[in-house]
């Protein structure tokens, strides 16, 4: 959420963002409801002191008519107030579901474009693997070695899920393993179990909701949500806390699985193990103070390239442009990595900069020093790293001839020593 006096003092430069971000929000209305609201206080605030100094006048009035005929006077003040405070609570209710609606606002350095065909590729990293054979998608490889059943997966759940067998399954178990053991042993993270689904607000928060509430999975009856991301839980440990001087920064990994409604991208990676509705995911969320932010999301996101250096697949860093720039973020980059089987770059994290957009929805602040007033956070996440992608990227990049896989070196104590599958 935006601070509100930032748009009422700077609406120009609001408007000038939407269009760079190539969307639309409701501006021109939040302004209306912030001068109503603001008009509205005045006029209550005005009847309340007048009421006041009435009331003293009161006491000290001899006469009964005279007393009487305030009292009625100020009896009809009361209804006033009462009436603006209930008009005041709904134009306050209807700007604040306004406020829900703004994006954030893209951080200076992000480059400006109308769609992802203008996002820039920082850097890139590690060689291409040459094959002297046509490499195989994971789809064909999945099925020849027996551990991705496609059929049994429609048959349970329908379009869009699958399941893992055999060493497939323990693979995929072997990466969310070992990328935990390396952010909490190695890049100073604390593991957190959160729960997998959450309540409403929790998705406000974190700014999935209202916006994108189609493409999650509700229960109604109990008014919970499947989460799409660890980020959710994770971030909303701390909703409604101001945290002690001294306590930031805070890293915390998690691993989930992870449930979207796959609406947006119908008819989209229809083959394969790339896009299903439900998916796990390693999750790394930083609380930091905003001084550092900046520098949190660079380590942020070499916390994540780790993860594929080790791996020993080539990848590559991707800043979004304003036109392709996620709702809650201020600046975000893709970390993709090469997968030669399906010719493409697939991203398996995504490494964003929030800035105080989701403390400001979850009320989320910090205090910098004993007796000094509280601020928001910062906040920042990314995959550390995404499944099932990571595990296309393996396989296609590991596959031989004759149609094994071998098993990255990293891997081979969390599959019990086993070196090649198939």
């Amino acid at each position: 959420m935006l601070d509100l006096n930032f748009i009422r003092e700077h609406p120009d430069q609001v408007r000038e963002a939407l269009v760079k971000l190539n969307t639309e929000a409701p501006l021109d209305a939040i302004l209306e409801l912030d001068a109503q609201r603001r008009e509205l206080l005045r006029e209550v605030e005005a009847l309340r002191a007048e009421r006041n100094i009435v009331s003293k006048e009161i006491g000290r009035l001899k006469e009964s008519a005279a007393r009487q005929a305030k009292i009625a006077e100020m009896r009809q003040v009361g209804e006033r107030i009462q009436a603006l405070d209930d008009r005041l609570r709904s134009v306050e209710d209807a700007l604040h579901q306004a406020l829900l609606q703004m994006p954030n606002m893209p951080h200076p350095s992000v480059p400006v474009g109308p769609d992802e065909s203008h996002n820039v590729v920082v850097r890139t990293e590690g060689e291409p693997r040459d094959f002297d054979f046509q490499p195989l998608p994971h789809w064909d490889l999945g099925e020849a070695l027996g551990i991705i059943d496609f059929e049994r997966g429609v048959k349970l759940s329908g379009t869009r899920f699958y399941v893992l067998k055999g060493l497939g399954a323990r693979l995929q178990r072997a990466l969310i393993t070992w990328m935990l053991d390396l952010h909490v042993r190695e890049h100073g993270y604390t593991e957190v179990y959160p729960p997998f689904v959450v309540r409403a607000e929790c998705l406000v928060g974190t700014g999935n909701l209202p916006k994108f509430g189609d493409n999650l999975y509700h229960d109604v009856e109990d008014d919970l949500w499947l989460i799409p991301t660890a980020e959710v839980p994770v971030t909303n440990l701390y909703r409604e806390e101001i945290l002690p001087p001294g306590s930031l920064p805070i890293y915390h990994v998690a691993y989930t699985p992870c449930f979207r409604r796959e609406k947006m991208s119908a008819g989209r990676d229809v083959r394969g193990i790339k896009r299903g509705h439900q998916f796990d995911k390693v999750e790394m969320v930083k609380f930091v103070e905003p001084e550092t932010s900046m520098e949190e999301l660079e380590s942020l996101i070499d916390n994540a390239e780790d993860v594929c250096r080790r791996l020993e697949i080539p990848h590559r860093v991707v800043q979004m442009c304003t036109g392709d720039l996620a709702f809650q973020a201020a600046v975000k980059y893709d970390v993709e990595m090469w997968a030669p089987g399906v010719q493409e770059w697939l991203e398996v994290s995504s490494c964003s900069n929030f800035m105080d957009f989701q403390a400001r929805r979850a009320n989320i602040r910090y205090r910098p020093a004993p007796g000094e007033r509280p601020r928001f956070v910062h906040t920042l996440n990314g995959s550390g790293l995404a499944l099932p992608r990571t595990l296309i990227a393996v396989l296609e990049n590991y596959q031989q001839a004759d149609g094994r896989v071998v098993v990255p070196e990293v891997l081979r104590p969390y599959m019990g020593g086993v070196e090649v599958i198939g």
